[in-house]
């Protein structure tokens, strides 16, 4: 029975691998190079900064961030804004405020609103929702130490598009080379040079699209940096524990394994 299991779950993970690769034949997601990739890789403050102001400036018409509490702007790890720029930053969204039954300016302590458009997804878990880049989500070795590619999906879909379009039942279908099927209903949201940085950094559409793709990273995983570093020491520690339990293993058993038989 256990022989039948394993060849049950061996047949299921191929299939399973097959399909995934299936899926991604037809599309091209470009590895982009990142701050926080890697075991010990961390988020570079200034392109949070940049991406926040792509998604405040551009992406915010459109899509929402409903599970980002504002506040969390402030929160070492992140962009890290000044607590007075992010109350009046805050002051730039609306909130429906239940015991107003009216709308009212944002506090820090709420969230991001949600999307404007009813087809226009949630970008709060994006990058995560997209992760598998580097081989099937949780098992490839490739997730550890590059990241589990879902600020690549992103960047990849914001670059993609090809300049064509085709009009399908009343809608317009755009050409995207990383979209599955080939055709995504989003216009191509960023050109290049949408934005002028104030650090003066450059603002091409693959420099835009990274730094909008890391933030969005950042509203996915914002404590990523804080489970690095804990994983980090529990390493150490089991590392430092096996050392000493082998060596008190040694020293209990010197006596023992000293004395010869008769």
């Amino acid at each position: 029975m256990f022989k039948s299991l394993t060849l049950s779950a061996v047949v299921a993970f191929g299939f399973a691998t097959a399909s995934l690769a299936a899926g991604a034949g037809d599309t091209h997601i470009e590895d982009f190079d990142y701050s926080f990739e890697g075991p010990f890789g961390a988020y570079d403050q200034n392109q949070l900064q940049r991406g926040l102001q792509v998604y405040t400036e551009i992406c915010s018409a459109c899509h929402g961030l409903k599970f980002v509490p504002i506040r969390s702007l402030s929160e070492e790890g992140g962009p890290s804004l000044p607590e007075d720029q992010v109350r009046a930053y805050a002051e730039n969204f609306e909130v429906f405020d239940a015991e107003l039954d009216d709308f009212r300016p944002a506090r820090p302590a709420d969230h991001f609103p949600p999307s404007g458009l009813a087809n226009a997804p949630d970008l709060s878990l994006m990058a995560k929702a997209r992760a598998g880049f580097h081989g099937p989500y949780g098992l490839g070795i490739n997730q550890f130490f590059k990241g589990i590619g879902g600020a690549e999906y992103i960047a990849s879909i914001l670059t993609g598009y090809t300049g064509e379009d085709k009009e399908q039942a009343g809608v317009t279908f755009y050409e995207n080379t990383a979209f599955p099927g080939g055709w995504i209903a989003m216009a191509p949201p960023l050109y290049g040079e949408d934005i002028d940085f104030a650090d003066g950094h450059d603002n091409d559409l693959h420099h835009i699209a990274q730094d909008v793709s890391a933030f969005l990273m950042w509203t996915a995983e914002p404590k990523m940096m804080a489970r690095k570093q804990a994983g980090f020491v529990g390493v150490v520690f089991l590392t430092l524990l096996s050392v000493l339990l082998y060596l008190t293993n040694k020293r209990l058993w010197a006596p023992v394994k000293g004395k010869k038989t008769i």
